[in-house]
């Protein structure tokens, strides 16, 4: 088994269960936020490094 896999095992989570057993809304909202952020994070780092690296390609 090799280190991909241990780590997507360990962070399989189950969203919708959560969701149900959440004790207010307030939670419900966090449990979102805490899902999606890191996704829309990596996303932007990933696009600032592309632009980066194509404003320093155009500049030579």
């Amino acid at each position: 088994m090799n280190y991909i896999s241990l780590i997507l095992l360990l962070q399989n989570v189950d969203i919708d269960e959560k969701l149900r057993n959440a004790p207010d809304d307030r939670y419900q909202i966090g449990i979102i936020i805490g899902t999606y952020l890191p996704f829309v994070l990596l996303a932007g780092l990933a696009y600032l490094f592309f632009y980066i690296a194509k404003k320093r390609k155009d500049d030579k």
